[in-house]
């Protein structure tokens, strides 16, 4: 995954991670899209990492099956429930310089992901997120979860002192030595995985830049609302006691450089194909 191009500089790579439990259904639409849209259109080398979380449909299978027939598909299989876990075995195991993360439905527009990396491989961010909340977002989702997602947020703000807009849309990327000097402490590996990463680098002066995103609700989502609700809230008392014991503070964490010279900086259009939005503390 990692290239030179023609000078013999390294070129900045990307590791989209997209877990998926039981989703042999939309497996195969999904990644084609999405590795179609990447050849076209990102400037950057790139692997796409299906990680099954222990399905037990057909999901395993189809997935080997796209490795074979697209270049830049692989696949993982995990014995164990929970996004968290797949995201985490596979973002600290990644030899690329960028991993990210998207739902399997694709609910956030593809045309967001350049922006949402490019402050990432440019050195000038250390972790990225979409947001539905922004004031520039196109969302379409129900009332009901519109004002869980609000409500959550608000809490998160309220009690943790989050300064992030939206910590569970499924659209983020994280520089990657980053992640591994975090992963240790991020105790979930669940839906509370996200919001766990994003208060431990808001905790230690990490800079999370915020991207806009056209977001359409997926009709057939298999997220237990309550189940996910009530675990949140669980998650959310023990980061509040951490931030108050002091555990959340990590002194090992790479600080944010320029693009040495020994990689190829981003294009410029890709550099300011974006509106920041950044925060630290």
């Amino acid at each position: 995954m990692n290239e030179t191009n023609a000078g013999g500089v390294r070129r900045r790579s990307v590791e989209i991670v997209v877990p998926v439990y039981n989703e042999a259904h939309v497996l195969a639409d999904s990644i084609g899209r999405l590795h179609a849209y990447l050849e076209e259109s990102f400037p950057f080398p790139f692997r796409i990492t299906i990680a099954d979380n222990a399905s037990t449909d057909a999901t395993w299978t189809v997935a080997t099956n796209l490795t074979l027939h697209l270049p830049h598909v692989h696949a993982q299989r995990l014995e164990q429930k929970g996004r968290g876990r797949a995201l985490k075995h596979v973002w600290s195991r990644s030899t690329a310089d960028v991993v990210a993360y998207m739902d399997v439905d694709l609910s956030t527009g593809l045309e967001g992901f350049l922006p949402l990396v490019a402050p990432l491989l440019s050195g000038h961010s250390d972790l990225a997120i979409g947001s539905r909340l922004h004031r520039q977002s196109a969302v379409e989702r129900g009332p009901k979860r519109e004002f869980i997602s609000r409500s959550y947020n608000l809490l998160l703000k309220a009690g943790l002192g989050a300064r992030f807009s939206d910590a569970q849309c499924g659209f983020k990327a994280v520089r990657t030595e980053v992640f591994r000097a975090l992963a240790p402490h991020i105790e979930d590996t669940a839906w509370f995985f996200d919001t766990e990463l994003l208060v431990l680098a808001q905790r230690n002066g990490l800079r999370v830049h915020e991207v806009p995103v056209d977001w359409v609700d997926d009709p057939d989502s298999r997220v237990d609302i309550v189940r996910t609700a009530v675990d949140d809230l669980k998650g959310m008392g023990r980061m509040l006691r951490a931030t108050v014991t002091g555990r959340t503070r990590i002194h090992a964490v790479p600080r944010r450089t320029t693009v040495p010279q020994n990689v190829t900086a981003l294009p410029t259009a890709a550099a300011t194909a974006f509106e920041p939005m950044e925060y630290a503390s």
